[in-house]
């Protein structure tokens, strides 16, 4: 357990943590749990193996309402997505992009159709930016209102369903990128068929109130552990999922970053709602000729980990750098290194060899597909 005596903000799990003996640390301007007692190894091999929840609450959530309906709602906010808004259907999710006017990304976010508006994740980093930027960029007619007074758990892994299922049985219907509401108790659980792991699992939006009991509860099961963001890290880079600010920022569009499969056919070209979102010209320029770099897989052939902004060269002689490690690390399920970082195209197919600047030496890394464990989403 680590005492923090800067002025950062806690979730309504901060106690719940103390009690589970985590270790605090900073991140994104909250006090968070990076481990508990099992360890980043063990908590991360839980989550493959049972399931693992995990205090997301620092994330923002907000609501989208509009006094002229959920039309004029949708494309309110495709003004400033490349995302087929519209077209989600009630009781859905999906993942959508801020993007700006060079055709870089302000942060990506979750957004469910709640049926009388929309509901929307963000990152912790950039909400107060998100909600500035909403308020600023959407007509008068829409109301955006940030949640404050509700927690965001995420229980993860191939036994989150049996798990969560023991306090709300109807979950055990939902599939993948489902996003409901569901009265137990006469308390409104929010809950998404979703996460951020590679696996089976939910996020679970509850008054703030309810938070630690909820927590105990599950953390009682024979299933479920507690995981910190150590865990939680290695196990988004094993799925080959970007962090923003890290993977994705206001310097890269989603056609770089290699999610350009979250802009839907009606938003690009020739699409009955073409365009119409910041950055529009490049991203569908790059969508249709392509982008001269891009996110790739990396397998370093050794057994040291290469982190963030380790140099990447064509060669062990090259002078020029052709890129860098965005995000990597060791994967605890596929036991190797692996790392996700920017190439120029021509050296982004899969099988390419290229080398990384490693503590003055040039070691060898492989481009891999992603995800290099493969995810087990409920389908």
């Amino acid at each position: 357990m680590t005492d923090l005596t800067t002025d950062l903000n806690r979730t309504p799990l901060y106690e719940f943590h103390l009690a589970q003996d985590a270790k605090m640390v900073p991140f994104a301007g909250y006090e968070m749990p990076v481990q508990y007692p099992l360890g980043v190894m063990k908590e991360h091999l839980h989550t493959r193996a049972a399931a693992g929840l995990f205090d997301v609450s620092h994330m923002g959530q907000v609501m989208l309402t509009s006094t002229e309906g959920f039309e004029a709602l949708a494309l309110a906010l495709e003004s400033l997505v490349p995302v087929d808004v519209l077209g989600l259907k009630p009781a859905r999710q999906r993942y959508g992009i801020f993007t700006n006017e060079t055709g870089g990304i302000l942060d990506d976010l979750m957004i469910s159709n709640t049926g009388d508006g929309l509901f929307l994740v963000v990152n912790a980093a950039c909400k107060a930016e998100d909600i500035a930027y909403l308020n600023a960029s959407l007509p008068d007619h829409v109301h955006v209102t940030e949640i404050t007074d509700r927690a965001l758990l995420a229980l993860q892994g191939p036994m989150a369903e049996v798990a969560l299922a023991r306090l709300v049985p109807l979950v055990a219907e939902l599939k993948f990128m489902d996003s409901v509401r569901i009265t137990v108790d006469t308390v409104e659980w929010w809950i998404s068929r979703s996460g951020y792991t590679g696996e089976d699992g939910f996020e679970i939006s509850i008054p703030a109130g309810l938070a630690s009991d909820v927590a105990e509860k599950l953390v009682a099961m024979d299933e479920v552990e507690p995981i910190g963001l150590g865990a939680r890290d290695s196990l988004r880079l094993e799925a080959g999922l970007c962090l923003y600010g890290h993977d994705i920022d206001t310097t890269t569009s989603p056609v770089e970053a290699n999610i350009a499969w979250a802009i839907q056919k009606v938003r690009r070209s020739g699409g009955a709602r073409e365009g119409g979102f910041p950055g529009a010209e490049r991203i569908l320029s790059e969508l249709l000729g392509g982008a001269e770099r891009k996110r790739v897989g990396l397998l370093p052939q050794g057994r040291a980990p290469m982190r963030e902004g380790t140099p990447l060269y064509a060669t062990a002689e090259s002078a020029d750098q052709i890129g860098e490690i965005t995000s990597g690390g060791f994967g605890p399920s596929v036991e190797r290194p692996v790392a996700m970082g920017y190439l120029p195209v021509s050296l982004s197919e899969n099988g390419t060899e290229i080398f990384a600047e490693l503590r003055g030496k040039r070691l060898p890394v492989t481009v891999a597909p992603m995800p290099f464990r493969t995810s087990t989403y409920k389908r």
